[in-house]
């Protein structure tokens, strides 16, 4: 059936561009009309539903593209990984949506959209399913309407407990020798609320899964409970008078709040596995101190601008991100980079919203608000890792389609096996009902989301952000990681690596150079400048300071003319290297950066030679070594010479190196490395990005490009090389969990069924196997919030 889609186009500039983009979708089969809008660069098209994902493709060829937004649904109803399918399958069919993935651990839908699609279109669609949906609004009413839904389970568990705990008492006391029985009128009235009031969710939820053309667990349980209670019913009303029957009454309310039991230790457990989203969540303060005309107000984040001044008192979280323009204090922003130290700030230093104020008054100057802070950008990346699906999950999704239908087959053929050997109907019946019960496909569902929920968040905690669940799970396969130099393992400012004065007094040497370079803004001058607050040195003022385009610069201390410069100076100045020549050799094989000090007048001389180069960062080695311990090899990428990226290596250890590449040749590098093994890529700026895409896991060391980050799979938030292994093993233990839950919720299922078909469990045991499976798969997840990295502070 034809569907009207409005498709947007990006990168039409002209009418010919329309007419190209018009022409290209006129071309493919089944479109009946076409109309291209250049102004609202807007595409209409008439095709069959089907058709999306060819009209996407033949714009992309004709050299344009259909940008896609997305949108979050919440969705409740769901009970197990059949129920995520199910909504994810009707989803999929609203003409735009090109992608989606349904999250039953956050209860959750992702979705991704060509368009200007109705939210409205959407939320029918699920509600067509059998399944409630909602526009997701924002995690705190997210949680608010969790914590109301858990108070209702508890309550409802409450009471079945109460009701039911009379019917299983006979059955704990026969052992002991008290034969004690209810009459059958009593069990009929503490069982039939548990079984139609309590239990009505189970029937309805049933009943929508049905008249979809499925089944879920709600199906199985309804289906299960009502068999029995409809046994006891009978055997009751065809009991012969002054006997009293073999009741059933006590297995239909046990299963159930057995049931109701694991649901809400369940949902209590879900929302653990969201605490890293809530403690993200609780840094972003509401209201601030915006400062006007030295005046202060107290005013709500969302009345701030970009530019305003605002107060932050010691103490106070940062309400937005910003530079300090006035005090001086630390900030603690181990919550949001993982850094654990406070970070000293002063005039001119960025601070980022949610960081904690240390000891002093600051007024900041807001550089963003909203959406475009830090800490949302984190948010969105966590949520957005913990909302994708792991390729594992996919054999999940296959499995659980045709689980409940086989389970109904396996409990009729059971029903039907043991009456047809001669077993009384009631025999045949409870074993049949004890398969319906003990089938659990919501710990199948919860077995991966839940770990990934985990894994992504405590990461998260100490500043590894993973962007998707595929990067998480192959991450843990990594055989290789190929290192950028400057910014990854080296500072990416330079430091003075070695220094030499000509007559012994480096203190006198690093004075004057300090001298000349005072007030320079250039990277060197700065790394002579840091040396000499270092070391406690008093600098002294120059005068007739001189800048000496491509050579160095020059000034008058103390009656002498000095110059610090290169090697051209030097010559210039019609002086040789004399007894340094040596070390400049080897400073210069080493890729280092020479600066010559000399006196030209009264007495033409060389004072001494500073050489000037990338520091390695403090956790470089500590992270190369833990990598060497794991059997993965580390390779050194860099565009460097050959003798800087030489002295990097093997101060650290590291036996690959790939000097001298080009950034057009990083990627194809890499592509190299991979014919060998998983490979994962560790950078930090715009050169890095082709290298990072083209990497298995591409790795965004934190403070790097905007580029690189958006390239990479995983982000780390603070540029400590020993976050690099620490996100491989949180990768590890997170894909251990997945197989872990995967291997329990499967074993419960292959061992259970079969014990339940052949009569070894009763519907009560089956019904709290059933429920401890859910609980169990998710208790594991939660073990992952315990993990820490490993040599980091």
């Amino acid at each position: 059936m034809p569907t009207q889609f409005d498709l947007p186009i990006a990168g039409m500039t002209c009418a010919s561009c329309a007419g190209r983009v018009e022409k290209a979708l006129a071309k493919v089969p089944g479109v009946r009309s076409v109309s291209v809008n250049l102004a609202t660069e807007q595409a209409r098209v008439v095709a069959p539903a089907d058709n999306l994902p060819a009209l996407v493709e033949a714009v992309q060829q004709a050299g344009y593209s259909v940008p896609a937004h997305s949108l979050e649904l919440d969705i409740n109803g769901m009970t197990c990984a059949s129920c995520a399918g199910r909504v994810e399958k009707a989803l999929a069919k609203v003409p735009g949506v090109k992608n989606v993935s349904v999250n039953l651990a956050s209860e959750r839908a992702h979705i991704e959209l060509f368009g200007e699609v109705d939210a409205n279109v959407l939320i029918n669609a699920v509600s067509q399913a059998g399944y409630g949906a909602s526009v997701h609004q924002n995690e705190k009413s997210t949680q608010d309407d969790q914590q109301k839904r858990l108070h209702r389970e508890r309550w409802a568990l409450t009471l079945a407990i109460v009701l039911a705990l009379p019917l299983v008492l006979p059955m704990v006391l026969a052992p002991f020798g008290m034969h004690w029985m209810l009459p059958a009128w009593a069990q009929f009235l503490l069982a039939t609320p548990v079984q139609f009031i309590l239990g009505a969710r189970f029937y309805v939820a049933a009943w929508k899964a049905v008249k979809a053309g499925a089944g879920n667990m709600d199906l199985l349980v309804a289906l299960g409970t009502s068999a029995g209670y409809g046994l006891s019913i009978y055997e009751w009303v065809t009991a012969a008078p002054g006997t009293m029957p073999h009741l059933y009454f006590e297995a239909s309310a046990v299963v159930i709040a057995l049931v109701l039991l694991g649901k809400y230790l369940e949902s209590r457990a879900k929302r653990q596995t969201a605490s890293a989203i809530r403690a993200l969540e609780a840094l972003r303060p509401e209201r601030a101190l915006r400062v006007i005309d030295g005046q202060e107000q107290d005013v709500a984040i969302s009345d701030l601008r970009l530019n305003d001044l605002v107060l932050v008192k010691p103490g106070e979280r940062f309400p937005v991100d910003g530079e300090v323009v006035e005090g001086q204090s630390h900030a603690d922003e181990a919550l949001i980079s993982g850094e654990s130290l406070p970070v000293p700030k002063q005039p001119g230093d960025k601070v980022t919203g949610g960081a904690i104020n240390g000891e002093g008054r600051l007024v900041i100057k807001t550089l963003a608000l909203g959406t475009e802070t830090v800490l949302a950008r984190i948010i969105r990346l966590v949520e957005d890792a913990q909302a994708a699906k792991a390729p594992i999950q996919k054999l999940v999704d296959k499995v659980s389609q045709v689980f409940v239908p086989v389970v109904l087959l396996i409990a009729l053929a059971t029903l039907l096996g043991w009456w047809f050997y001669g077993a009384p109907i009631e025999t045949a019946l409870i074993n049949a009902v004890a398969v319906l019960v003990i089938a659990c496909p919501c710990a199948l569902g919860l077995a991966t989301p839940t770990a990934i929920m985990a894994g992504t968040g405590v990461a998260a905690r100490y500043g590894i952000l993973i962007k998707d669940a595929e990067a998480l799970e192959r991450a843990h396969e990594v055989s290789a990681v190929v290192f950028d130099k400057t910014g990854t393992l080296t500072s990416g400012t330079p430091q003075i690596a070695h220094f030499s004065a000509l007559d012994g007094d480096e203190a006198q040497l690093l004075q004057a150079a300090g001298a000349l370079q005072r007030g320079s803004e250039h990277p060197l001058a700065k790394a002579v400048l840091d040396a000499c607050t270092a070391r406690n040195l008093n600098v002294p003022d120059v005068t007739d300071s001189q800048s000496l385009t491509g050579r160095g610069i020059a000034g008058t201390l103390e009656g002498r003319r000095l110059a610090l410069g290169n090697r051209r100076l030097l010559e210039e100045s019609g002086l040789g290297q004399g007894t340094l020549a040596g070390a400049a050799q080897a400073w210069e094989t080493e890729g280092r950066t020479l600066s010559w000090l000399i006196e030209q007048s009264p007495q033409p001389q060389v004072l001494g030679l500073f050489a000037f180069g990338d520091t390695l960062k403090s956790g470089a080695y500590s992270a190369i070594q833990q990598l060497n311990a794991r059997h993965i090899s580390s390779h050194l990428l860099t565009g460097d010479n050959r003798g800087s990226a030489k002295v990097v290596a093997d101060a650290l250890g590291i036996t690959d190196v790939h000097a001298e590449v080009l950034p057009t040749d990083k990627a194809a590098t890499v592509a190299e490395l991979k014919k060998t093994g998983v490979v994962a890529m560790v950078g930090d700026g715009i050169n890095d990005a082709p290298a990072l895409a083209a990497a298995d896991i591409g790795i965004a060391m934190g403070g790097g490009t905007d580029v690189a980050m958006h390239a990479a799979g995983i982000t780390l938030m603070r540029g400590d090389p020993r976050l690099v292994p620490a996100a491989l093993e949180i990768s590890r233990k997170t894909y251990a969990k997945i197989r872990q839950n995967l291997f329990w919720a499967f074993i419960y299922n292959v061992i259970g069924i079969p014990l339940a078909a052949f009569g070894f469990l009763n519907p009560v045991l089956a019904g709290a196997a059933m429920a401890f499976s859910s609980v169990s798969v998710v208790s594991n997840a939660l073990m992952l919030k315990f993990w820490k990295p490993k040599d980091l502070e």
